[in-house]
């Protein structure tokens, strides 16, 4: 195992992140994608998805990116009427 990956596996807090790490460092060791997901109990489509993210991007590629979500259909005056009223029924 990647010396380097195995600090990163042993201080990372997150949970996702340390699972990415682990299958990439299983990859990294030989071991092939189908062993990898049946060993992490995943799919093999997330392992390889982790393992092209790892060597196009390095350790970079596997944390996650902020999810933006769908634009507000409300106005900000909306939004402000909402929580007006919403306060007042309390």
């Amino acid at each position: 195992m990647n010396s380097d990956l195995s600090k990163l596996i042993g201080t990372t807090s997150n949970v996702r992140l340390r699972l990415r790490l682990l299958a990439v460092s299983h990859f990294i060791d030989g071991k092939n994608r189908t062993e990898i997901a049946s060993f992490l109990k995943v799919s093999r489509l997330s392992v390889n998805k982790w393992i092209k993210a790892y060597l196009d991007f390095g350790v970079e590629g596997l944390v996650e990116k902020p999810h933006t979500g769908r634009p507000s259909r409300l106005t900000i005056e909306q939004k402000n009427i909402l929580k007006n009223t919403s306060l007042q029924m309390q």
